[in-house]
């Protein structure tokens, strides 16, 4: 039980997350499922826009990567499973029904745990089903207002898995963690690409209001058109906010759907909610019901990846990584992968964690760069480290080289060494430069010896500067103090 604070209210949070699948096809038919940048309605053929006498084809792959989200959301799945037509009009919807699937579903019952507000949660998974994506439309400016919209049927049969959570959230911000949860999931297993802007990830929230301490929920309003996280959060924040004070003024709340508003921070009333009966569902007279063997169950299970939970207590287990730095490097599957394939190579698991997260981390968001898509490969980051581990380049050599091998693509090793940039650890050449700038800055060595610790900052870096950054610090730091002796050292 979680009462919204101040309040006699207790919030019901259920969220249904639609997932375009990672397919080359289209559900039904051979249209291509990559259909961003393509001219409108040019991606389209009789199947996929329903014309008379076409016949739609189950695409294999759809239903494997299905089971595949299925499995790791921990599922049972039937072995008898069956498409329906679910039929409304609109628009974006070329034939008038949508093939969906209804009550025997490709799987049902699973669970999902996330962290949220620190602490775990566990939240109940009703069923992963299978449909085809509508048509897209484009609005005059919002829905609400547009003057008119335009329809792009490209998109119309595209794979898309719908993931239906049981009523267990209670926050907005649990909502958020669910949905970041279940996003990073899709990623890992490689079904989805995560991309909530460009619509291949949508999510509509089911948000009611009860007393606390009550069992039966209240009134259901539905959440539509919310495209990224921070409007996830807002949304169920004004909503929960607006159903409070219809509640508290006696009013009575309707079962809708509602639309948010991104320019005006606003949930819009839509429609009036359809009851499941109004779609008229009936079982899809143009396929054939599916049976899937226990065989082929285990078959897909094989192909489950390790899942960013287990792959975090990994990391933390086996690298000794903190609990920050293990989260953040399995936060995507190509951060983790690029971790392990530069300690493969023999570099400390810390000190390839520090380098990755801090100095090429730094450099990959201010390119808006991707870590896999940059020049510097794990094999190039991990010969730089081995000379930093090597104390053969300082460190403040090799952030510089990294840099600029970030931008050539050049071996940061090689430019080392084709530019003579190797630390230098002779006493004898270090002394040399330490007496030089001794008699440059008397000043900063009188300072020191008087008590300012600062000035030995100064002397340490005037002789990093003479050095082009390549001497120790350590030994320089070292001969400095030996040269100025203070009172009682």
């Amino acid at each position: 039980m979680s009462a919204i604070p101040g309040s006699r209210w207790e919030a019901v949070i259920g969220l249904e997350v639609h997932a375009q699948l990672l397919t080359k096809s289209k559900m039904f038919c051979s249209c291509r499922a990559d259909y961003l940048g393509l001219p409108p309605n040019s991606n389209t053929c009789p199947v996929c826009l329903g014309l008379p006498g076409a016949l739609p084809v189950i695409n294999e792959e759809g239903v494997r990567l299905t089971l595949l989200t299925a499995l790791a959301l921990n599922c049972e799945i039937p072995e008898f499973t069956k498409f329906d037509r679910k039929n409304y009009f609109y628009p974006d919807l070329p034939k008038g029904y949508q093939i969906s699937q209804y009550d025997l579903p490709l799987s049902r019952d699973g669970w999902l745990k996330f962290e949220a507000e620190g602490r775990e949660v566990q939240a109940g998974i009703t069923r992963v089903h299978l449909e085809e994506d509508t048509g897209t439309l484009h609005h005059a400016g919002e829905i609400q207002n547009s003057a008119f919209s335009l329809v792009d049927l490209n998109r119309a049969g595209v794979p898309l898995m719908e993931i239906v959570g049981e009523p267990d959230l209670r926050t907005p911000a649990e909502a958020r963690a669910y949905l970041a949860a279940l996003r990073q999931l899709l990623i890992y297993i490689g079904v989805n690409d995560g991309n909530m802007e460009e619509g291949s990830l949508r999510c509509d929230a089911n948000i009611s209001l009860r007393p606390v301490g009550a069992e039966a929920l209240g009134v259901k309003v539905e959440i539509k058109n919310m495209n990224s996280f921070r409007s996830v959060l807002r949304a169920l924040d004004y909503e929960l906010g607006r159903q409070r004070v219809v509640l508290d003024e006696g009013g009575k709340l309707i079962q809708e759907t509602r639309g948010w508003s991104e320019l005006e921070q606003r949930t819009v009333s839509q429609r009036s909610k359809e009851e499941a009966q109004e779609y008229r569902y009936f079982p899809e007279p143009d396929l054939p019901p599916l049976l899937i063997s226990r065989a082929q169950v285990e078959e897909v299970r094989a192909r489950l990846p390790e899942l960013p939970t287990a792959r975090r207590v990994r990391f933390q287990s086996q690298y000794g990584l903190a609990d920050e730095q293990a989260l953040l490097l399995t936060a995507r599957p190509a951060d983790s992968q690029y971790f392990e394939g530069v300690v493969a190579l023999g570099v400390s698991p810390q000190l390839a964690a520090n380098w990755q997260l801090g100095d090429l981390q730094g450099l990959c968001n201010a390119a808006n760069l991707p870590i896999e898509k940059c020049l510097v490969s794990p094999s190039a980051l991990a010969e730089l480290l081995q000379l930093v581990e090597g104390q053969r380049v300082t460190a403040k050599v090799a952030k510089e080289v990294l840099a600029r091998s970030f931008e050539s693509g050049e071996s940061p090793a090689e430019m080392v060494r084709r530019e003579g940039r190797g630390q230098v650890s002779d006493v004898a050449e270090i002394t040399a430069m330490v007496d030089q700038v001794l008699v440059q800055s008397a000043k900063a060595a009188s300072d020191y010896q008087a008590g300012n610790d600062r000035a030995l900052g100064a002397l340490v870096g005037a002789v990093m500067a003479m050095s082009k950054g390549r001497a120790d610090q350590k030994i320089v730091n070292q001969l400095l103090r030996e040269r100025l002796p203070r009172p009682g050292d």
